[in-house]
């Protein structure tokens, strides 16, 4: 996945900046971008769509906590 990805940044930076080809050779280059690219902190969409939906389940139960608890305070509240 990080080798795929700065694989298109490579790509990219090429593109945008054909003069760092001058400045620094490939593979020094495809070596910062994919080392920089290995120390952040990133997941796969599908990750990422499975821990949002782990906390969309959490905020539904704490809600409906919540909502018991106002009833249960309510009806303490009225006995």
């Amino acid at each position: 996945m990080i080798s795929d990805f700065a694989q298109k940044v490579f790509q990219e930076l090429d593109r945008k900046m054909p003069a760092l080809k001058e400045m620094f050779p490939k593979k020094e280059l495809q070596a910062a971008v994919q080392s920089a690219l290995g120390k952040m902190d990133v997941v796969t969409r599908e990750e990422f769509d499975a821990q949002a939906a782990v906390l969309q389940r959490t905020r539904e139960r704490l809600e409906k906590l919540e909502q018991q608890l106002t009833e249960l305070e309510q009806s303490q509240k009225s006995d």
